[in-house]
């Protein structure tokens, strides 16, 4: 699968899917302070999930009806790191294609996803 990670994602959950054999670029690597909607845009382009922990892309997508290929808001803030790594693992692992297309948020215990047409 395809992402793109927004820069607030911990490095260590971009290492875990890159180890799982995933195309996985690193805003952080790219273009640190990239607007939201630059990297949406790049992320349509590429045809890749955006993986972020940034709830402004919601509105993006539900306010301003932008048209996205996927988009993975994380919501994990008070776990460790290598929690919130092993729960993005199972998502992916879980969902897996699914996700394309989808509004998908989640919080420890809890995966919602929202096909959006």
């Amino acid at each position: 699968m395809k992402f793109v990670a927004d820069e607030g994602v911990d490095a260590p959950i971009v290492e875990m899917l890159r180890s799982m054999e995933h195309d996985v670029l690193y805003i952080a690597e790219l273009d640190t302070g990239a607007g939201d909607e630059k990297i949406l845009a790049f992320a349509n382009l590429e045809n890749r999930i955006l993986l972020t922990r940034d709830k402004d892309f919601g509105e993006l997508v539900f306010r301003l009806k932008k048209v996205h290929s996927g988009i993975v808001l994380e919501r994990l803030y008070e776990l460790e790191t290598d929690s919130k790594v092993k729960i993005v693992q199972e998502v992916v692992d879980k969902y897996g294609e699914e996700l394309y297309g989808s509004f998908t948020v989640i919080q420890p215990g809890k995966v919602r996803i929202r096909k959006l047409m």
